[in-house]
């Protein structure tokens, strides 16, 4: 058990911070030093309640809204949470006031003032999951990156500032990682997004393929389907490779860390391909013996090119 869950024993809190064990790479891995480990489980429980917030994944109760000042009634009006929990980041980098509301948030504050880290990343996280709200679908590939830019890239700039390590280059790099994880998770995702009324493929790709938005909605993907999640893994795998370089960067524990990141968006690839690149029967997911394969292929890399 971490410092934050032991500091906030809010229900609300444990549920979304044991939601780390189902992402394709660790969040918070054991050999990480413990400073580190608190810390980043404050950013991932940050993000995962934004994500949570937008998807209309709240734990039942209210508790969460009755955290940001609204009424419980009010927990599946997803902008107006968007706002409140916004509202409430602010407190966190404020230096005056009792401080912010939410267990999560006050657990991310110490973080916050040890790391030095700014309020840009959190807003961008808030912003793709508002985005969420209005936009459904993405008409091009560089709409689809752009969005990116606000869901997955934070994320990796925030594990750089934490761990001290952030340059411009390692930030294009990690930049070009996260976008690639955020693409394979709307591969493995595309019948549960179809549902909540979101496509993450590029229309323009779909007409490429001649892939109609029922064709997502069969219990199994035709050949068409498949070949358009192929493309796309492909582009995700040039974005892992060219994020690669990152790890051979850093040294130490955080090394092996962002191996873990780069072979968990590998693991999880092979799993799609394993799959005949048929996702809509459900998220294809890497095995751990997968996942450490590909984490030690990314290590080998790391020493040729280091």
């Amino acid at each position: 058990m971490t410092r934050t869950q032991q500091v906030h024993p809010d229900a609300a809190v444990p549920s979304t911070l044991d939601k780390a064990a189902d992402e394709n790479f660790p969040v918070a891995p054991f050999f990480l030093p413990r400073a580190w480990r608190d810390d980043l489980m404050a950013v991932y429980g940050y993000a995962r309640l934004v994500d949570d917030i937008g998807d209309g994944d709240l734990a039942p109760g209210g508790a969460d809204a009755r955290h940001l000042g609204l009424d419980p009634a009010r927990t599946e009006d997803r902008l107006a949470m968007l706002d409140a929990f916004e509202a409430d980041l602010h407190r966190v980098f404020d230096t005056t006031g009792d401080g912010p509301r939410h267990p999560l948030l006050r657990a991310l504050r110490p973080t916050v003032r040890r790391c030095a880290l700014t309020p840009d990343p959190f807003l961008g996280l808030i912003e793709a999951n508002r985005q969420d709200q209005k936009v459904r679908r993405y008409g091009t590939y560089e709409d689809l990156v752009s969005y990116c830019e606000l869901s997955a890239n934070p994320v990796g700039r925030l594990v750089l500032q934490i761990t001290g390590t952030a340059s411009p280059e390692r930030i294009r790099r990690s930049d070009a990682v996260c976008t690639a994880l955020q693409i394979v998770e709307h591969l493995q995702d595309v019948t549960e997004d179809l549902g909540r009324g979101r496509i993450y493929l590029p229309a323009d790709d779909m007409a490429r393929f001649h892939v109609r938005e029922t064709d997502l909605a069969a219990p199994s993907g035709g050949a068409s389907v498949r070949s358009l999640v192929a493309y796309e893994a492909e582009r995700a795998r040039e974005l892992l490779n060219e994020g690669t370089p990152l790890v051979g960067s850093v040294h130490g524990r955080l090394k092996l860390l962002l191996a873990g990141f780069v072979g968990g968006g590998r693991a999880a690839l092979t799993a799609i391909a394993a799959a005949g690149f048929d996702v809509l029967p459900g998220p294809p997911k890497p095995t751990k013996p997968s996942l450490l394969r590909e984490v030690g292929v990314v290590l080998r890399r790391a020493r040729r090119e280091g």
